[in-house]
């Protein structure tokens, strides 16, 4: 008896050790995670200098200091948006700003890729600027619309008072 519990026990670990592989993450200890699966996430990371909120899928804690990662398990793409680097941008920005040291990276999951996306100075510095465009957006009293894509109208926080909306 004892011999097929320490079978299954070995399959267990095998098993989850190639789950664990199949994630594209990282061996690491999982400080936060807001999947809704683990455990709820703590408070969000809030940064009053740069008007920003938000709470990444996962925050890791590797040697290297705290690595952001983001969840799009839906997303099938080889390469990833710009909007999602964007968003694992402001978490790294997040970071920084909680903990007084910057990411060196952070991680943005896709159905069968991972991406490692630099926190580099140059990303940073792009994320700032558009910070900065959407705050200027955001006082505007008449924003153009950016694309051609009636669902993405719809799904705009602003499409009820939006004149320039389509469908």
């Amino acid at each position: 008896m004892s011999w097929i519990l320490l079978i299954v026990a070995v399959l267990l670990l095998v098993a989850a050790l190639r789950l664990r592989r199949a994630s594209g993450l990282p061996w690491a200890r999982i400080r936060i995670a807001d999947t809704g699966s683990w455990r709820a996430a703590d408070q969000p990371l809030m940064s009053y200098r740069y008007g920003l909120v938000g709470k990444p899928d996962y925050l890791l804690e590797t040697r290297a200091g705290l690595i952001p990662v983001e969840l799009k398990p839906s997303r099938r793409a080889k390469t990833p948006y710009a909007g999602d680097l964007m968003q694992l941008a402001a978490y790294c920005l997040l970071v920084e700003d909680a903990t007084q040291q910057a990411p060196p990276y952070g991680l943005l999951r896709y159905a069968t890729h991972t991406f490692r996306m630099p926190y580099t100075a140059a990303v940073r510095a792009d994320l700032l600027a558009l910070l900065d465009e959407l705050r200027q957006d955001r006082n505007a009293d008449e924003v153009a619309r950016s694309h051609q894509q009636a669902a993405r109208c719809r799904g705009c926080g602003f499409y009820t008072q939006c004149e320039d909306r389509l469908g």
